[in-house]
């Protein structure tokens, strides 16, 4: 059973902000070996909230919603991560099921883009969202931009 936080930065506890960074670099960094900066002075921004997905006291699924204006001229969803021994049950489903409700709740109509790794376009395309850009590289790995239009 996954419980889900929805947070600004400055109310997450020390245990729940280290859980959020380390499940980041586990995936983001280590597993995607590409070593940059996680941190990009986002995350602690005001409107700025952090999705946290906690099983056994253990964050295993996470997204930041930002609003208009942060990473993209609309709302946007990113870092986007499921802990690796989580996957395959549909997680990430559930995580991105909850992180476009909570940005509906926080931003009502507002059209949402994402940064998505190219070889999940379906998956995204599975929940509405449409291609908007061709294939680049960010970090060596191809992405796509996209975009759910309400």
């Amino acid at each position: 059973m996954i419980s889900w936080l929805l947070l600004p930065f400055n109310k997450l506890s020390t245990t729940q902000l280290y859980g959020l960074i380390k499940l980041r670099v586990d995936v983001f960094v280590v597993e995607q070996n590409c070593p940059y900066p996680e941190l990009d002075g986002k995350d602690n921004l005001d409107e700025v909230r952090h999705l946290l997905g906690i099983s056994k006291g253990e964050i295993v699924a996470c997204a930041r919603l930002l609003p208009a204006g942060v990473t993209y001229e609309n709302v946007s969803i990113g870092r986007i991560a499921t802990k690796e021994t989580a996957r395959g049950n549909g997680l990430g489903h559930q995580l991105l099921d909850k992180a476009l409700k909570q940005s509906e709740n926080l931003w009502p109509g507002q059209t949402i883009d994402i940064g998505a790794q190219q070889h999940l376009q379906l998956f995204y395309q599975g929940h509405g969202f449409k291609p908007i850009s061709a294939m680049y590289l960010e970090d060596g790995i191809p992405h796509i931009d996209m975009r759910l239009t309400k």
